[in-house]
């Protein structure tokens, strides 16, 4: 599928729990499950289209971004793992390549150390969702407190691509950017971006793991990365160059590319 069949592939949805989750789904094979980060995940992404060319790809938007309905149970990046638990069952994904970038990397990590019963492969990009440093130390700048501007100027290596014209936005596009924003604060407002028992559980990841790592984050250290990946028993650590806190953003292929060579080692597809 090219770049441009995917952008006007329809989306689908499925029933988890009772709740609708809104995902897209598209090619064939090796199940490959994508979890967004915060800003949520657009039909049209390249990424997509190439992480299919390396078999099925679900994409779902998570409970409370998008389109997919919020459940008032689910409160916690916590909660959000078991749902997924629950939605993989739904999907009758087996020997997942799991693949999450920042939020979606802490909620990929939150499934693994609870099972990974349907998981082959974990790969984690910039992920969030531990604390690293003391107390007294911010491991991961306030989004909350940013304008627009700063955020991009931290969380891109080319801030000038990542503009957005709000005001060429539909009133539906509008409304699950506020409603995406809405959530996130949601899960990650308090504690900060991260759960205090999860660091230690990552040991808990006995599946291969892969933790990339785009190189102009300023939102985060790169320390912060290497810590992520040091507390999952055997994982490796990847640098992508020329991308910040969205590697699969700024930087599609490389991205697939790692992911999906990762995914294919003494892999049995």
């Amino acid at each position: 599928m090219n770049v441009a069949e995917a952008a006007i592939a329809a989306d689908a949805s499925i029933s988890v729990n009772g709740a609708k989750l809104e995902l897209i789904d598209r090619g064939r094979g090796r199940p490959i499950l994508f979890l967004h980060p915060h800003i949520g995940i657009e039909p049209s992404a390249p990424v997509l289209a190439l992480l299919a060319d390396g078999g099925r790809l679900v994409a779902p938007s998570h409970p409370g971004f998008g389109r997919s309905e919020l459940p008032p149970t689910l409160t916690t990046v916590d909660d959000l793992a078991y749902f997924y638990l629950d939605a993989m069952e739904e999907l009758d994904l087996e020997q997942a390549l799991v693949v999450g970038v920042s939020l979606g990397a802490w909620i990929a990590a939150a499934i693994a150390v609870k099972s990974t019963a349907r998981m082959s492969r974990l790969v984690l990009a910039n992920p969030i969702g531990i604390k690293v440093g003391d107390r007294e130390s911010r491991d991961i700048l306030d989004v909350f407190a940013m304008t627009e501007s700063e955020f991009i100027d931290n969380a891109f290596a080319d801030s000038a691509a990542a503009q957005r014209d709000y005001g060429a936005m539909s009133e539906e596009e509008l409304r699950i950017v506020a409603r995406n924003r809405e959530t996130t604060a949601r899960f990650a407002w308090s504690p900060y971006m991260h759960d205090p028992k999860l660091k230690e559980r990552l040991h808990r990841i006995r599946i291969p793991t892969l933790v990339l790592w785009g190189t102009a984050d300023k939102l985060i250290d790169e320390s912060y990365g290497r810590a992520f990946c040091a507390a999952i028993p055997g994982a490796k650590f990847e640098a992508i160059e020329g991308a910040g806190h969205f590697p699969h953003l700024e930087r599609p292929k490389p991205f697939a590319a790692q992911a999906l060579a990762f995914a294919a080692l003494n892999s049995r597809y």
